[in-house]
Formats: structure tokens, sequence, C-alpha cells
């Protein structure tokens, strides 16, 4: 038998440097919000050649008015413009200056995409995304609780709740300091497929907690013999190749939706990956082994 809980501090002090390197990541350069979080406009423009550079495109959007831009340059010969609020007639005197400049008899510029979001639209976005992961954190330790109230000895049903919980913010935070750092040096920006990435891992990680959570359960209540942490071994033990699959085999389609799936998902794609991945590693090697040290506390402190 492997002696998973033997071993849980080298593998939670792991988590915990990553864990901190990514908050530090989050401090030190924060996420870069896209339009859905800041308001503006956002235009992008597909080029059939050569795609001007940045600092061009810039000087023409600062003659055409409009001072505060981001250019960001994309694989498939389009720019994504970003601007403060432009109303439609704004908008079409910013793509006719952009034409007027740039298109060729052999270069024409097309208009792909032009969406824009008001202040207050991009604030109330902020504030429901904010009381959509409280109120997940909340509604999952409590359903934990409840599903696991027939094993609330040697550890209380709601300490289920709580390390399956500090095992999900694990991930999201690893996922959240991914994109602080790709935002630093990448441009990489959030938006709302970004918070229901973030939803979604925290659902998977959880899922995938509650999995091993309920045969460490049942070899409570079948085996009334060794201690908790023999259980825990024995439940990871036997969950430890299901968990691996369904990872493995859920991480397939997520990688082809990223190399394949264009920009519009490429991100969201991606943060799924990420967190995933460390799902499936906290589930086993934090959320288990935590649930272990909060018997051993519970021990020590009688």
């Amino acid at each position: 038998m492997i002696p998973f809980v033997k071993y849980a501090k080298y593998l939670l002090a792991v988590s915990t440097a990553v864990t901190i390197i990514s908050f530090a990541s989050l401090f030190v350069w924060g996420l870069k919000p896209s339009i859905d979080f800041t308001g503006g406009s956002l235009l992008e423009v597909s080029f059939s050649g050569a795609v001007p550079d940045n600092n061009t495109v810039a000087t023409t959007m600062k003659s055409l008015g409009q001072e505060n831009v981001l250019i960001q340059k994309t694989n498939d010969n389009k720019l994504i413009i970003r601007t403060a609020f432009l109303d439609e007639n704004q908008h079409q005197t910013v793509l006719k200056g952009l034409r007027a400049k740039f298109e060729t008899k052999d270069n024409k510029v097309n208009e792909d995409q032009f969406e824009t979001i008001g202040a207050a639209v991009s604030s109330q976005l902020r504030q429901r995304s904010i009381i959509a992961v409280i109120l997940v954190v909340f509604s999952i330790v409590a359903f934990v609780a409840y599903a696991f109230r027939g094993v609330s000895f040697p550890v209380a049903s709601w300490k289920y709740g709580v390390t399956a919980i500090i095992a999900a913010m694990h991930d999201v935070v690893l996922v959240v300091g991914v994109f602080a750092f790709l935002g630093h040096f990448h441009n990489v920006e959030v938006d709302i497929g970004f918070v229901v990435a973030l939803l979604t891992v925290m659902g998977y990680s959880v899922q995938d907690t509650i999995v091993v959570y309920d045969r460490i359960r049942e070899n409570l209540l079948h085996r009334r013999s060794g201690n908790f942490s023999e259980m825990v071994d024995i439940g990871l033990i036997e969950t430890l190749m299901r968990s691996i699959n369904t990872t493995l085999i859920t991480m397939i389609p997520l990688t082809a939706l990223y190399l394949l799936g264009g920009s519009s998902i490429h991100n969201f794609a991606l943060a799924l990956l990420v967190g995933i991945a460390s799902g499936a590693y906290s589930s086993i090697f934090v959320a288990s082994p935590l649930l272990a040290y909060v018997d051993k506390y519970q021990n020590k402190k009688k």
C-alpha cells in the first residue's frame, strides 16, 4: 500500500510554494481585465495581406482622436483594438480611417467584430462574478457537509467540505497566477469566459475530491478497524486510476480546443487545462492528506 499520508507533508509543501508564487504573481502583476470588466469598445479587423505594426496603428488611431488604445496582434492576420467607449459615428470614423491608411488593392481591411460595453454593465459584471464565486464556495461546503453527515466521526462532516474547498481554491489560485504571469508578459486578458472557467475548475476539483472522500466514507462504514490515515490511504489507492483516467479523457478534447478552437476560446481552454490538471493533483495530494491532518490535529489536541 502506498503511504500517501506519510509523505503528504512534502507534497503539501510543494502545493504551498506554488500557491505562494501564484499569489505573488497576482499581487505584483495583477490580472489584465478585458473589456468585459473595464468597459469600452473592441474592434477586430483582419488584413488579406501584411498586418501593420502596432506603433503605426496606434499613431493612426491617435490621429483619429483615440489616445488610449490597446492593440494586440493575433496569429491569423488580425488586430484586436481596444479603445474607450465608441458610439456608432465614432466607430465608423475609426473604421474608415483604418481603411484609408492601410487598405490597398492587395491588402483589404475587413471588420470581423465590434462590440461595446458601458461602464455600468462592466461594473455589474464584476460584482456578479464575485457574488457567483462566493455563493459557489458556501454551496459546496453545505452540500458536502450534508452528503457526509453519516460519517461525522472521527472528522466532522462539515470539515470534509472545508478541506475540499481548500483544495479547490489551490487550483483556482494556480490558474489565476498563471494568467497574471501571461497577462504581464503576453498581454493575455481575462474576461467573463475566464470566470466561467474558474467556476468550472472549482466544480471539477470538488467533484474529483468527493469521489475520493466517498470511498473513504465507505471504508469508515465497513472497515471499523484501522486508523483514519489508513482509511485515507486505502481510499486514495482505490480511486487513483479513476482520477487519472478521468482527467486524461477530459484533457484530450480541451487540448484540441486549445490548439484548434480559435482565439475566442483559446484562453478559456487554457484555464480549464491548467485547472483540471491541478484539480486531479489536489484531490489526491492536497484534499485527502489535509483530511488526515485534521484527524491528527484533533487527536493531538485531545
